[in-house]
């Protein structure tokens, strides 16, 4: 149902108070005079600089007052039998009087037997407890890719403006402005014409990067740029497997096939494994946008502020799909436990409702270290499509590691011994590879600049002291969870044995020799 037919039936189901939560005033104006003008009523807006005006066409004689009280008033005495509704610009301001708050509720009551209602625009969804039962709450929605076409066009047609799009690169192009309202859509490609005297296909990276600066404002959410391929991702063979099978999810043939998008995975397991290069590497993959939301920025210090980001960012979420929003060690959520008057618990209800009902093509990655923080409800099924568990690598994958760690860094993979690093690295994480290799070259750098080698890296691993050893208990903890069948394990091979032989060795660390 499109926006205006919502707020139509609102009015004729005689909600005579409606809160438009919106950043875009204007455009919120101009949507409820184009209603007003196809329903035949009269549109008058309000705010406390210019009093009453017309927003529809309109020859009567407008009331008179600038301040909030009398505003209300004049909309009280107003002719009953007038089918019109009154924009308020900025009322919410005036809610921490009581007068305005008790007339508010009064007016509501009385004009149910008129045809008079009241419209208030508010940044953000904050209602006094005393109006609650008296006011419905109307989320303003961000510009569809049809309302920023028409930005792009009104654009174009100003004198002097050059545009040669061509219809690929125009539709690439409002695809990229997703996610801004209308103004700033405005602005960034006025900026674009500017940069270069012209907007082309060339543009489409310039608003790209003009977004994510726009998103980062929002606080709890993140724009990344997708770089990464499942060629940077060591291992996880089965996980790799099942991203490839649905590379092709959200595109029209899978909608046509009657496929629904797939809603998300879970990635749970041992820091360092490569959870957080999995969330990025599937943006690569797929070629979709990656938002990664911080659970921690969603917290503020005003009563309701908290609910109110986690519902923007989410709502923003929705707005960019097809995308894939990255919900980065979720157990966050919880961790202020009960020292918080239940804003954290009430901020992850939020998003588990909204996981289990959001019917846009959002593909949710969540990240989890710590499974005893995490409430049951989340990882039930329908949450997500999988659960997957990235263990200590197996020998094979620490051989992809290094290989691909090596490779990142300009080495040639035939000057180290691949299979004697491998053994040798058992226990050790993705990122404590990663690291043992820049050891290496530190060793290397300041012997002469020498090339580093085989035997620096033994050297490098020998020094570090793995997670698998300084956390032993909890990385138990967490194998245990995935024997229990709880989870699929990412990889093509649980390694059962050698996790077995590892927890026998783990606490006597042989020395490491070329």
């Amino acid at each position: 149902m499109k926006y205006d037919e919502q707020l139509d039936i609102y009015l004729r189901s005689r909600f005579t108070l409606i809160l438009l939560v919106t950043q875009e005033e204007e455009r919120a104006l101009q949507t409820v005079r184009v209603m007003c003008e196809h329903t035949q009523r009269a549109a008058i807006a309000w705010d406390v600089a210019d009093g009453f005006q017309w927003v529809t066409a309109g020859s009567a004689t407008l009331p008179a007052g600038r301040d909030p009280l009398t505003a209300l008033e004049q909309i009280e005495k107003y002719d009953p039998n007038a089918n019109v509704v009154f924009l308020l610009k900025d009322f919410h301001e005036a809610w921490g009087n009581p007068q305005i708050k008790r007339k508010l509720r009064s007016l509501s009551q009385k004009l149910k037997f008129t045809k008079k209602s009241i419209f208030i625009t508010a940044p953000q969804a904050k209602i006094p407890d005393e109006l609650k039962d008296e006011l419905v709450m109307v989320e303003f929605p961000l510009p569809t890719a049809a309302e920023l076409e028409e930005v792009l066009e009104r654009l174009a047609g100003t004198p002097g403006v050059k545009v040669n799009l061509t219809p690929l690169g125009r539709e690439k192009l409002v695809q990229a402005a997703l996610g801004l309202t209308a103004s700033q859509a405005q602005r960034v490609f006025a900026k674009a014409i500017v940069t270069d005297g012209v907007l082309d296909d060339r543009d489409i990276s310039l608003v790209t990067e003009e977004k994510k600066l726009i998103i980062r404002e929002s606080e709890a959410l993140e724009f990344y740029a997708v770089t990464e391929t499942p060629d940077d991702v060591g291992g996880l063979g089965t996980l790799k497997a099942w991203l490839n099978l649905r590379e092709r999810a959200f595109t029209l043939e899978a909608r046509r096939y009657g496929l629904p998008a797939p809603k998300g995975i879970a990635l749970i397991g041992i820091p360092g494994t490569g959870k957080s290069l999995t969330a990025k590497m599937i943006g690569g993959l797929w070629r979709l946008p990656l938002l990664r939301l911080d659970v921690g920025s969603l917290f503020g210090s005003l009563v309701g502020e908290s609910e109110e980001r986690a519902r923007r960012a989410l709502s923003l979420a929705e707005t960019v799909a097809p995308c894939i929003l990255w919900i980065d060690e979720m157990e966050k959520a919880l961790a202020h436990g009960g020292l918080d008057s239940g804003t954290s618990t009430r901020v992850f209800g939020t998003i588990l409702t909204w996981m289990q009902e959001k019917t846009s093509p959002v593909f949710v990655v969540a990240t989890a270290n710590d499974i005893a923080s995490l409430p049951p409800e989340l990882l039930r099924k329908g949450r997500f499509d999988e659960i997957f568990f990235l263990d200590l690598p197996t020998e094979e994958e620490r051989q992809e590691i290094f290989s691909v760690h090596l490779r990142k860094r300009g080495r040639i993979i035939q000057d180290y011994d691949l299979d004697l690093l491998a053994r040798e690295a058992e226990g050790y994480t993705g990122s404590e590879i990663e690291q043992a290799i820049i050891d290496a070259m530190y060793i290397g750098f300041n012997d002469g600049q020498r090339e580093f080698t085989t035997a620096d890296v033994l050297q490098s691993l020998e020094r570090q002291v793995p997670l698998s050893v300084s956390q032993r208990e909890n990385i138990q903890a967490l194998r245990s969870w995935l024997r229990e069948g709880r989870a699929q394990s990412a990889s093509f091979q649980e390694a059962d044995e050698a996790a077995t032989r590892f927890v026998q060795i783990q606490l006597d660390i042989r020395p490491r020799t070329p």
